[in-house]
C-alpha cells in the first residue's frame, strides 16, 4: 500500500523524462523526511527554511536539492543523530534501504547530514526504464544552522504527503531576507538564487529588514559592521551584484531544476530584466 502511494505520487508530477522523474522522487523523499522530523518533535526546536521550503510549502516552480533548517535558539550541542533513527525507520516502512549519515564536526556552526538511498530503482515501479549509466542514488543534504541570526519570524504549515502533519517554517518576509543574504554574501554564484528572486518578485512579500541586517553583521563582507540598512540600500547592492554576472552561466545552473515548459522563461534573463525585478520587489 505504501509503495503504491509513492508510485501514484510520482504520476501526479507527470514527469516528461527521467531527470524530471528523479527530481520528483527526491521531492517525495524530502516530504518523507519532513514527516519523520515532525513525528520526532524536531520542529519544537527548529524551523524549515531555504529553497526547498519555498518549493514544498509555497509552490516555487523549480525543484530543489538540499533541506535547510535553523534552530529557534542557538545550541552548539545539536546533533542530527537524535533524529536519524526516526528518519531511517520512516523510509524502511516503505521498503527503502536508506542510510542517514551525520557529517557534522563538533565545532561546526552549520551541522550537516546526508540521506542516501540506492534502492529506489528496485523498490518502486518507475515510469521510465533506467540504464546502468543513469543516476542510481538519491542523495539529500540536510543542514541546520545552530547559531542563526536574530529576528526570524515563523509560521506553522500543514503538509499533506505522505499523510497530514505540521511543521514550522520561517515566514515569507524572513525567507526573503535569507535569500537576499545568500545573494549578497554567497562566495560563489548560484543561479537558483536569482531564479528564486524572480519568483519572489511575483509574490511581493515584505522584507524582514532586521533579520537581514543581523545576518549581514554575522556572515559575509559586512561582518561585524554596524549597518543601518533600508530597502534602497538592499536594492543598490543587489543591482551591483547583477551588473557583474555572466548571465549565460547563471542560467546554466538553473536548467537541471526546471521542467521543460519553464525553460523559455530564462530567455528573459539579463541585467535589465533582473534589475526590473529587483525594483518591483523592493519598492
Amino acid at each position: 500500500m505504501e509503495l503504491r502511494l509513492i508510485e501514484e505520487r510520482i504520476k501526479e508530477y507527470k514527469p516528461a523524462n527521467k531527470v524530471e522523474e528523479l527530481n520528483a522522487l527526491k521531492e517525495i523523499a524530502q516530504e518523507i523526511i519532513l514527516s519523520a522530523l515532525s513525528q520526532a518533535g524536531f520542529f519544537r526546536y527548529a524551523a524549515f527554511q531555504g529553497g526547498t521550503c519555498l518549493r514544498i510549502v509555497h509552490g516555487l516552480n523549480r525543484f530543489s536539492e538540499d533541506m535547510d533548517f535553523l534552530l529557534h535558539e542557538a545550541n552548539p550541542q545539536f546533533e542530527w543523530r537524535q533524529f536519524s533513527n526516526e528518519i531511517e525507520l520512516e523510509f524502511n516502512g516503505y521498503g527503502f534501504d536508506t542510510e542517514f549519515v551525520d557529517k557534522s564536526k563538533a565545532d561546526d556552526i552549520v551541522k550537516k547530514a546526508f540521506l542516501k538511498d540506492q534502492s529506489f530503482g528496485q523498490v518502486i515501479k518507475l515510469i521510465y526504464d533506467r540504464n546502468p549509466s543513469d543516476i542510481q542514488v538519491i542523495k539529500i543534504k540536510l543542514e541546520v544552522d545552530t547559531n542563526p541570526p536574530m529576528g526570524s519570524t515563523y509560521s506553522s504549515k500543514v503538509i499533506h504527503f505522505p499523510e497530514p502533519f505540521s511543521i514550522v517554517t520561517q515566514d515569507m518576509p524572513s525567507l526573503l531576507a535569507g535569500k537576499i543574504h545568500a545573494l549578497l554574501c554567497r562566495e560563489y554564484v548560484k543561479g537558483r538564487d536569482w531564479y528564486d528572486l524572480v519568483w519572489y518578485c511575483s509574490k511581493k512579500p515584505e522584507l524582514n529588514l532586521p533579520l537581514l541586517q543581523n545576518a549581514l553583521f554575522q556572515v559575509g563582507p559586512w561582518k561585524n559592521k554596524h549597518l543601518h540598512i533600508d530597502k534602497s540600500w538592499v536594492e543598490s547592492r543587489l543591482k551591483e551584484k547583477a551588473e557583474a554576472l555572466d548571465w549565460k552561466s547563471v542560467k546554466e545552473d538553473v536548467l537541471p531544476f526546471l521542467r521543460e515548459k519553464q525553460l523559455r522563461s530564462l530567455d528573459l534573463w539579463g541585467k535589465e530584466f533582473i534589475n526590473e525585478c529587483i525594483t518591483r520587489l523592493l519598492r
